[in-house]
């Protein structure tokens, strides 16, 4: 697997920590890559497989409740690192919000106003976990990194704002 898609990877680097199985990886996911980088649980469940297949990862001990760890292997690290070295290519947004707003002109008002005082607050609570992730956040990319999640929700909700002025 040379070509590894940004999810592959993100199990990869996450694997680097060490053995886990994949509830464990969509929780690391969650907790490392905020809202920045999203893993769905399908995405781990559908991924580890093919990394085993392609002898990126390999298994590692059984758990309780047939749970499965994942270790990753030294072809991984070096699939990785092939990955993190290479040229990164177009950022693609999937927003569901903003799905939703680039429809909200078929919502009546009251329906309209509901979708943006949701989201408002939604991003409000993001932005203040963002806010203490950088006053937390130790070293100069982790910093910035958690600074971008302060400016993306600030971003959000400025947006939010102008639609719901307009």
């Amino acid at each position: 697997m040379s070509d590894l898609n940004a999810t592959a990877a993100a199990l990869l680097g996450l694997l680097h920590d060490g053995p886990q199985t994949g509830g464990q990886l969509v929780a690391a996911a969650r907790e490392r890559f905020g809202s920045f980088f999203s893993v769905t649980r399908s995405q781990v469940y559908r991924e580890l497989p093919a990394l085993a297949d392609s002898g990126l990862v390999r298994l590692g001990k059984q758990g309780a409740r047939s749970s499965q760890q994942y270790v990753i292997t030294a072809a991984g690290k070096k699939a990785f690192k092939t990955w993190l070295t290479g040229e990164p290519g177009p950022d693609h947004l999937r927003s569901p919000l903003i799905l939703r707003l680039v429809h909200a002109d078929t919502l009546t008002a009251k329906q309209r106003s509901a979708l943006i005082d949701s989201a408002k607050q939604a991003y409000t609570a993001e932005h203040d976990a963002a806010r203490a992730a950088a006053k937390s956040a130790e070293g100069p990319n982790a910093k910035a990194i958690a600074e971008y999640g302060v400016a993306r929700a600030k971003a959000t909700l400025k947006l939010l704002d102008s639609i719901s002025g307009s």
